[in-house]
């Protein structure tokens, strides 16, 4: 199965939503007037595209229909394609490794939000990439997530540092970091407690994991990746603009896309806090991520499903 086809295939829930709605409001050959736009509108804030986006996407639709540039409803999805496409740079979304010495990334989000299973799957995804990979399991905390990370460290056959449930999660980011520099790791993934947003303590504990790991290696962590569940929808916003207030993300993880109907609110992470999303969680197997490309993803979510799949 080719990209195209697995991003499609996540979304089907999104799709039905969004593209259920729009045959229901757009009917084939119908001319374009104010009352289809403002259903328009509607219809994008259920898909939990976002009022504000929605609002704007709308008044941009309403322009391209005043000025003779689209005419009738069969119009308006492909410019809702090319008009969304066009709202991500260019900029690099790809993973920023240090020049020299060990990557190391900072995986935080909260419990629930599908952070641990992504740690497993950057591990894999970056291995057959090339890299050498450790994983350092600073979620402490929660014994099960120590013991969950352990298992996919081993499935995957990558090496993990870990200590018994309860300890310092700085101090296991620091026995990490000297592993990985001793060994000549590429790549160091760090998984760290599931913090929710309103605990100062635990994120207090977050920056003083980073000012272990950046002592040991200068510059370090060179990525700091937030895992989002999907399901949430505009929530997923909400959290990243209070994590974002205590660290420094640099990109998104969108989890469990597969299982959401709220695919639409990908845009409006992008368009309210200016994050790229780097990856996209499409399952539950540690195979199951792919780099985030913002043109599969909005024909992936607007395609009708009578349309061929891509090769």
């Amino acid at each position: 199965m080719g990209l195209f086809d697995r991003i499609k295939q996540s979304l089907t829930k999104t799709r039905a939503k969004l593209i259920g709605g729009f045959r229901t409001i757009l009917p084939f050959g119908q001319k374009i007037d104010d009352k289809v736009l403002d259903r328009l509108w509607e219809l994008m804030v259920q898909g939990d595209i976002g009022p504000t986006l929605a609002a704007r996407m709308t008044d941009q639709l309403s322009k391209a229909w005043k000025s003779g540039e689209i005419s009738e409803t069969q119009e308006i999805v492909p410019y809702m394609q090319k008009y969304l496409i066009s709202l991500w740079p260019s900029n690099n979304r790809e993973i920023h490794f240090a020049p020299s010495g060990p990557t190391v990334i900072l995986i935080v989000g909260i419990n629930g939000s599908g952070k641990t299973t992504s740690v497993a799957k950057i591990a894999w995804w970056l291995k057959h990439q090339g890299k050498s990979v450790m994983i350092a399991a600073c979620d402490t905390f929660r014994a099960a997530a120590v013991e969950q990370l352990t298992i996919w460290a081993d499935r995957i056959g990558v090496p993990i540092v870990k200590h018994t449930s309860g300890a310092d999660p700085a101090a296991v980011a620091y026995d990490a970091v000297e592993a990985a520099v001793n060994r000549h790791i590429g790549v160091l993934i760090v998984d760290t407690a599931g913090r929710l947003h309103t605990q100062d303590h635990l994120m207090r504990e977050l920056n003083k994991i980073q000012r272990v790991i950046e002592k040991k290696i200068p510059g370090a962590p060179h990525e700091v990746l937030l895992v989002l569940d999907a399901t949430i929808g505009q929530n997923a916003i909400n959290q990243a603009k209070m994590f974002s207030q205590h660290v420094k993300v640099t990109g998104i993880i969108l989890a469990k896309l597969d299982g959401s109907a709220k695919g639409g609110a990908v845009v409006g992470i992008r368009e309210e806090l200016d994050v790229p999303v780097k990856f996209v969680g499409l399952g539950e197997k540690y195979e199951d991520i792919e780099p985030f490309d913002p043109a599969t993803f909005v024909e992936a979510m607007l395609a009708d499903d009578n349309t061929a799949p891509k090769a």
